[in-house]
């Protein structure tokens, strides 16, 4: 890490960091044995898509049963992301197509790690 990253936030099965002066690649995702580099374009894609998948599973939380259980998935640009859980918890799988840069990647956050790792995205995005 260098003087001027700020690691945002870090918890059990994720993490999220910044460090302005890494371009293109300035935004750090990562979970429990993986780690990637986004773009800060590729970044507000997946807060931006995030947020609606989090949104649906807002308004649909309260008339699952218990032992229901939800997929929600979203496409938009390069990303798709896929929300996978119950009206308590959720997964979250990720694909990064890379069609713009050339590289793609994916990647996943088991409950409760997602949804840390979304509240983090949620709340400290401007990248």
């Amino acid at each position: 890490m260098t003087a001027r990253q700020r690691l945002l936030r870090e918890g059990s099965g994720w993490r999220l960091g910044h460090d302005p002066d890494r371009q293109p690649h300035s935004v750090l995702i990562g979970g429990a044995t993986w780690a990637t580099e986004l773009s800060p374009s590729e970044a507000e894609g997946l807060t931006g898509l995030l947020r609606r998948l989090v949104d649906q599973h807002g308004a649909l939380a309260d008339q699952l049963m218990a032992e229901e259980a939800i997929v929600i998935s979203a496409e938009e640009g390069d990303w798709w992301l896929e929300l996978e859980g119950d009206r308590e918890a959720w997964s979250l799988r990720f694909v990064l197509a890379g069609s713009g840069s050339g590289r793609g990647m994916e990647g996943q956050w088991p409950a409760p790690a997602a949804m840390a790792m979304a509240q983090a995205l949620l709340s400290d995005g401007g990248w």
